[in-house]
Protein backbone atom coordinates (compact mmCIF):
# COMPACT_ATOMS: atom_id res chain seq x y z
CA UNK A 1 0.00 0.00 0.00
CA UNK A 2 1.00 3.35 -1.08
CA UNK A 3 0.42 6.49 1.08
CA UNK A 4 -1.03 9.01 -0.95
CA UNK A 5 -1.72 13.08 0.23
CA UNK A 6 -4.70 14.46 -1.58
CA UNK A 7 -4.56 18.09 -2.30
CA UNK A 8 -6.01 20.54 -0.03
CA UNK A 9 -9.73 21.51 0.30
CA UNK A 10 -10.70 18.23 -1.62
CA UNK A 11 -12.51 16.34 1.06
CA UNK A 12 -14.31 14.40 -1.99
CA UNK A 13 -11.57 12.70 -2.88
CA UNK A 14 -11.15 10.87 0.29
CA UNK A 15 -15.32 10.17 1.12
CA UNK A 16 -14.60 7.45 3.25
CA UNK A 17 -12.71 9.05 5.84
CA UNK A 18 -14.63 12.09 5.10
CA UNK A 19 -17.71 9.85 6.16
CA UNK A 20 -16.08 8.24 9.13
CA UNK A 21 -15.35 12.30 10.63
CA UNK A 22 -19.15 12.90 10.46
CA UNK A 23 -20.17 10.08 12.38
CA UNK A 24 -17.45 10.57 14.87
CA UNK A 25 -18.94 14.06 14.77
CA UNK A 26 -22.30 13.48 15.09
CA UNK A 27 -22.08 10.06 17.37
CA UNK A 28 -19.51 10.99 19.64
CA UNK A 29 -18.02 14.92 19.92
CA UNK A 30 -21.37 16.28 19.96
CA UNK A 31 -23.17 14.30 22.68
CA UNK A 32 -20.56 14.24 24.96
CA UNK A 33 -18.67 17.74 27.12
CA UNK A 34 -15.65 17.22 27.86
CA UNK A 35 -13.56 18.32 30.79
CA UNK A 36 -10.24 17.15 30.14
CA UNK A 37 -8.15 15.47 27.51
CA UNK A 38 -8.27 12.21 29.12
CA UNK A 39 -11.86 11.81 29.49
CA UNK A 40 -11.98 12.93 25.69
CA UNK A 41 -9.26 9.96 25.34
CA UNK A 42 -11.48 7.63 27.07
CA UNK A 43 -14.50 8.84 25.45
CA UNK A 44 -13.15 8.68 21.79
CA UNK A 45 -11.48 5.13 22.64
CA UNK A 46 -14.49 3.47 23.96
CA UNK A 47 -16.34 4.78 20.81
CA UNK A 48 -14.11 3.36 18.31
CA UNK A 49 -13.91 0.45 20.18
CA UNK A 50 -17.61 0.16 19.86
CA UNK A 51 -17.47 1.80 16.40
CA UNK A 52 -15.30 -0.93 14.91
CA UNK A 53 -16.87 -4.17 16.41
CA UNK A 54 -20.21 -3.08 14.58
CA UNK A 55 -18.37 -2.48 11.23
CA UNK A 56 -16.88 -6.14 11.30
CA UNK A 57 -20.56 -7.37 12.20
CA UNK A 58 -21.65 -5.23 9.48
CA UNK A 59 -18.42 -6.18 6.99
CA UNK A 60 -19.02 -10.12 8.03
CA UNK A 61 -22.77 -9.97 6.65
CA UNK A 62 -21.75 -11.01 3.40
CA UNK A 63 -19.31 -13.46 4.11
CA UNK A 64 -21.60 -15.02 6.36
CA UNK A 65 -24.38 -14.73 3.41
CA UNK A 66 -21.17 -16.37 1.19
CA UNK A 67 -20.88 -19.33 3.14
CA UNK A 68 -23.99 -20.28 4.17
CA UNK A 69 -25.05 -20.14 0.31
CA UNK A 70 -21.79 -21.98 -0.34
CA UNK A 71 -23.01 -24.74 1.79
CA UNK A 72 -26.60 -25.06 0.40
CA UNK A 73 -25.08 -25.47 -2.95
CA UNK A 74 -22.63 -27.73 -1.48
CA UNK A 75 -25.18 -30.16 0.07
CA UNK A 76 -27.36 -29.43 -3.19
CA UNK A 77 -30.40 -28.32 -0.47
CA UNK A 78 -32.71 -26.34 -2.42
CA UNK A 79 -33.41 -23.03 -2.19
CA UNK A 80 -37.24 -22.86 -2.83
CA UNK A 81 -39.45 -25.45 -1.91
CA UNK A 82 -42.08 -26.21 -4.90
CA UNK A 83 -45.18 -28.57 -4.76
Amino acid sequence: MEHQRIPVKTPNMNAHIESFHSILEEKCYSRNKFNSFMEVYDIVSDYMKYYISHLTVILNKPLSFFMMLKSIMENQIPLFLTD
